[in-house]
């Protein structure tokens, strides 16, 4: 996905002071206000929800709290409060278009980010404190720093790991820099993979990503993996696994281009043998071992219609620079039409799976994998919510996807996921009711992000500064 990001070093410059229409310190209140238990799925109407010092202060039937001098008041009549949203899979800690995605983030709502690969670890702790003082207007970021992969990496941005002892190596190398956990990627051998495995649990740092090619994903749930990325789990649920293991295993010696062309020429074996019963079964493992899943949906629904017109002209395109949409542009170019017409009948397949493996018990995080193609920062997640409400999921356990169960997944449900007294104040206000329809949440009319209070006009103004820079206007 990101060869290219080197390229975007260039693309855009560093962006404006963040606007903000309230200090951190300053209270605000939210009268009238209907707040949304994502507990509970239950609507308390008529609410009065106090802020102070980046914190919900106060939370009461409106009447029953008073209202702090010098606070700024909102009327909240017929605006529904719901937590900020996290956005559990996304890749955008490069120095050239970090900022301007922030704000893409923030105008949409997305108070939370986990990274999941990228090249600023070592500014990784300077950005946070930015962010905590309010000089970068942005969202929490909990991050991976380089991908772990194997000799020959995916992307630049990796660390490539040959061994077991490289790939110790590589878990203390993370930690010492500050990586909020490990991200382990496709080509990992199997020493390797459980070497980084046991090394991060002596490390006591969390390892998650990709399941390696080489490692089931029984045996990633079985090694401690806190999340598996992607539905990467068609061979695992086939009941022909063994069989088409072992084909892999004999072609990868003679090299990756055989072990390819195995792959493709075992697709619709793999779809002809799916079995429901073992999605089941390993859902129940995910969940005995706290195994966590991010399916993105949407970065699998955007390879499915690649060159469908419809995403090609979508209008968020607006916000992304051109380098962007050239890579995506020569992406659809280079992609054969019979390996997108594949993807769809995949990704039919992968709606039925998620809903599966989330009505079998396993617990579900929202993430959208930008910056794929027709995959947009801050936007997507949304789309990533309706598709899980497509899958099979209800609006109420949707948002719970990206509310409660990050805060549950980071260990910070004391401070984060619901809207209550006490807890740190990342908040949206919405003008509509999420657990009617699930595409209420794009219905933003405010957003609060660490306390500060950012209204519509804010809002789109931060939209209006991205669409500036990512076609190559000077702000005045």
């Amino acid at each position: 996905m990101k060869q290219f990001c080197i390229v975007f070093l260039l693309a855009f410059s560093s962006s404006s002071a963040p606007l903000v229409a309230q200090t951190k310190e300053q209270p605000l209140v939210f009268r009238h206000a209907t707040v949304i238990d994502v507990l509970s799925g239950r609507a308390r109407p008529d609410m009065t929800v106090v802020i102070k010092g980046g914190r919900i202060i106060e939370l009461a039937e409106d009447g029953k709290v008073r209202v702090p001098v010098a606070a700024t008041v909102v009327d909240a009549s017929g605006k529904f409060v719901i937590p900020g949203l996290w956005d559990m899979h996304s890749h955008f800690l490069f120095e050239s278009f970090r900022e301007p995605f922030m704000k893409l983030f923030i105008a949409n709502g997305i108070t939370g980010v986990r990274d999941l690969g990228g090249e600023q670890l070592g500014q990784l702790g300077q950005i946070k404190l930015s962010i905590a003082d309010g000089k970068v207007l942005g969202p929490r970021i909990v991050a991976a720093g380089p991908i772990v992969d194997g000799p020959r990496p995916v992307w630049p941005f990796s660390i490539p790991v040959s061994n077991a002892e490289e790939g110790r190596a590589a878990v203390r190398t993370l930690k010492e820099k500050g990586a909020d956990f490990v991200k382990v990627y496709s080509l990992l051998s199997r020493d390797s993979y459980f070497a980084i495995a046991d090394e991060a649990k002596k490390q006591k740092i969390p390892f998650a990503g990709h399941i390696p090619n080489a490692v089931t994903a029984a045996e990633a749930s079985d090694a401690g993996q806190k999340s598996v990325e992607h539905i990467r789990i068609h061979l695992d649920v086939s009941s022909n696994e063994g069989e088409l293991r072992r084909e892999r295993r004999a072609a990868e010696i003679k090299g990756r281009s055989q072990l390819d062309r195995v792959r493709a020429a075992q697709a619709a074996r793999i779809l002809d043998t799916f079995s429901e019963r073992k999605v089941k079964l390993l859902a129940e493992r995910f969940a005995r071992n706290g195994t966590w899943f991010v399916p993105t949906l949407t970065v699998h629904r955007a390879f499915a219609f690649l060159n469908d017109t419809a995403f090609i002209q979508d209008p968020r395109s607006k916000y992304m620079p051109a380098v962007i949409k050239g890579h995506w542009k020569t992406r659809r170019e280079r992609t054969p039409v019979e390996v997108i017409r594949h993807n769809r009948v995949y990704y039919k397949k992968d709606l039925q799976i998620v809903g599966l493996m989330h009505r079998a018990g396993a617990k579900l995080l929202s993430g959208s994998d930008m910056m794929n193609p027709h995959v947009y920062p801050g936007f997507s997640l949304h789309d990533e919510l309706a598709l899980l409400v497509e899958a099979g999921l209800t609006p109420l356990e949707a948002l719970q996807t990206a509310t409660i169960n990050p805060a549950k997944f980071l260990n910070r449900e004391k401070e984060l996921g619901t809207v209550e007294r006490g807890k740190l104040a990342d908040l949206v206000l919405l003008d509509a009711n999420p657990l009617e329809n699930i595409n209420h949440t794009r219905r933003i009319t405010a957003v609060v992000v660490n306390g500060r209070y950012l209204p519509k006009e804010s809002l789109q103004k931060l939209l209006a500064e991205v669409e500036a820079a990512a076609n190559g206007v000077k702000p005045r």
